[in-house]
């Protein structure tokens, strides 16, 4: 029985190190050591739609950097000089989970008036009021944001032709020092 509990927790161990990783350059794959990566698709000859999707622990500056990277990479590798972001967005996506006496669980949090009773908040369900009172309540709330940027860029040769382009070269070579890939 030994045996098997060590071996459960290195397996435990080695599982939640993964979790703890910022999401590295990498291509976006449903087996991948650690979670998200880049895509892209094209749209015609110069136009290609671009994302990179970063884990929980992964800052918002690195995804849209990543993104700004495989933009560059992806036009040196189409032949093209520069690029431009003909529509670019970064998305937050939120979760959030509570931490109750009996274990985790997933609730949305609400909070409300109650007159003389002042605020008082649960997490979507009533009766008593330890559960739902956040001054008497024994869990705790935590928010977790990953972030994922998209773009849809157009390349082109010679002279960048306005100042929204970005030369491909100056962006890897700028930014590559940056750049963390998987181990």
């Amino acid at each position: 029985m030994r045996p098997l509990t060590g071996a459960l927790a290195i397996i435990l161990a080695l599982g939640l190190a993964a979790c703890e990783t910022a999401t590295p350059y990498q291509p976006a794959a449903p087996n991948a050591a650690v979670a998200g990566g880049f895509t892209d698709q094209a749209i015609d000859s110069n136009h290609y739609r671009v994302s990179f999707q970063g884990n929980s622990v992964t800052p918002r500056q690195t995804v849209e950097n990543y993104l700004l990277y495989r933009s560059a990479e992806l036009t040196v590798k189409q032949g093209y000089d520069w690029f431009e972001m003909v529509e670019r967005k970064t998305d937050p996506h939120q979760e959030t989970f509570g931490a109750a006496p009996y274990g985790w669980y997933w609730h949305p949090y609400w909070v409300v008036y109650g007159g003389r009773r002042g605020w008082r908040g649960g997490f979507g369900w009533g009766g008593d009021p330890f559960w739902d009172d956040p001054f008497w309540g024994d869990y705790d709330v935590q928010t977790i944001d990953r972030y994922q940027a998209e773009a849809e860029i157009a390349m082109g040769h010679g002279p960048k032709p306005d100042p929204k382009a970005m030369d491909a070269h100056e962006v890897l070579t700028n930014l590559g020092p940056t750049i963390v890939r998987p181990s």
